[in-house]
């Protein structure tokens, strides 16, 4: 007789999953349809069955720390062909949801930012600070002049009182994703070890980040996105947004060093290099082009959820929270910086102040919302090809 083991169903776990896109969850009769026509599931100990098998059960800690739930891309593959519309890719994208929140903290800004009654809150909370800090610093200008004939964000809103508040942010996130990821690396490995899934049951940090390059090369190419059938137009907007926030974040490191570089050089904050930049400049040229695609690929992600099949996938809150805070981003940059264009001095500052909200909420919430999907799953395909799941998995067949 085999052993036995007690199971304690979480049935708050099954609760959470239902409101966050797993509400057909029940429909699932086992077919192992989904694991057969997944076409990035592997073929020993394929997921999403055995996924679905635990969400019905409520069994939280056998999910959360379960890295196949994190090497779904969830194509709508599986979704589409399951005979009881179940939405197993769903069901998935809810566990991963619930796995950033549990990992995160505080927990109570975790809840607050996955709560829709607390969005406006979140969202007014970097307005009053702005403007407190402003008023008390005297950084913050409402009546400013031009700089060298020319509107400027910087006569208005500061680059003091900016990094004042942004570099603190980052700093912020940094953190929490660290000490989330430590403790969500560390579960992985665990319960991998356990269930027999990797090759090496050592847990060294430095070869993890070894294996960086390859995992890296793979999201770049969005390799894994082009292996799916039923949505493969997720594979176009995806880089678009992801090479649009690379490009973005390139350009704000280069401005940063340019401006406090040459503030170094000059030995005076009036004789540094600020903003703006001449439309003829190349890094103005990447920040153009990087805003646009970031506008096409949010516009095309609305356009995608607006009428997508709800018998294949359907939006919760956190789906939509994104696509609002990237859509967000990429219209108020660029609208800053048009109206700016064209003299119209009111608008663009208001527009700026409205864009530094958002920048504001993508830094000092990222690691509890959906877009904290993009560090995890990296980290997840990441501990994968460290610890070679692949190959264990063939050995032990």
């Amino acid at each position: 007789m085999g052993d036995r083991k007690l199971l304690e169903p979480d049935v708050q776990f099954i609760q959470t999953l239902g409101e966050r896109g797993a509400d057909t969850l029940k429909k699932c009769y086992q077919c192992a349809t989904c694991s057969v026509v997944c076409p990035i599931s592997p073929d020993n100990k394929p997921f999403p069955r055995k996924e679905m098998i635990a969400a019905s059960w409520g069994l939280s800690d056998k999910l959360v720390t379960n890295v196949d739930v994190w090497l779904c891309h969830q194509c709508g593959d599986c979704s589409a062909k399951c005979p009881r519309g179940a939405r197993p890719g769903d069901v998935l994208g809810s566990v991963r949801s619930y796995a950033i929140q549990k990992y995160a903290r505080p927990q109570w800004l975790a809840r607050a930012v996955n709560d829709p009654k607390k969005l406006p809150i979140l969202f007014a909370f970097p307005a009053v600070l702005f403007v407190v800090l402003g008023l008390i610093t005297g950084l913050m200008d409402f009546t400013p002049e031009l700089r060298h004939g020319h509107i400027s964000h910087g006569m208005f809103f500061s680059s003091w009182l900016v990094d004042m508040i942004f570099v603190p942010s980052m700093t912020f996130a940094l953190v929490v994703f660290a000490m989330g990821l430590k403790n969500f690396i560390t579960d992985m490995h665990e319960a991998a070890v356990a269930e027999g899934k990797v090759a090496r049951t050592d847990l060294n940090w430095l070869d993890l980040i070894k294996a960086a390059p390859k995992v890296i090369l793979t999201i770049l190419r969005h390799d894994k996105f082009s292996e799916c059938g039923e949505n493969k137009e997720r594979a176009t907007t995806h880089m678009m947004v992801l090479f649009g926030f690379i490009g973005l974040f390139i350009v704000t490191g280069v401005f940063f060093v340019v401006l406090y570089g040459s503030m170094a050089w000059f030995g005076s904050y009036e004789l540094a290099w600020h903003s703006p930049y001449s439309q003829l400049n190349p890094v103005k040229w990447l920040a153009n082009v990087a805003g646009i695609a970031l506008l096409v690929g949010a516009l095309v992600m609305l356009k995608n959820r607006l009428f997508k099949d709800e018998k294949v996938a359907k939006s919760s809150y956190q789906d939509w929270a994104l696509i609002g805070l990237v859509l967000g981003l990429a219209v108020t940059g660029l609208g800053a910086e048009v109206s700016r264009l064209i003299g119209a001095a009111t608008v663009t500052y208001v527009v700026y102040f409205v864009h530094l909200m958002f920048v504001f909420c993508l830094f000092v919430y990222l690691p509890f919302s959906k877009l904290a999907h993009l560090v995890y799953r990296t980290v997840a395909m990441l501990y994968a090809e460290y610890a070679g799941r692949e190959e264990a998995l063939k050995k032990a067949a």
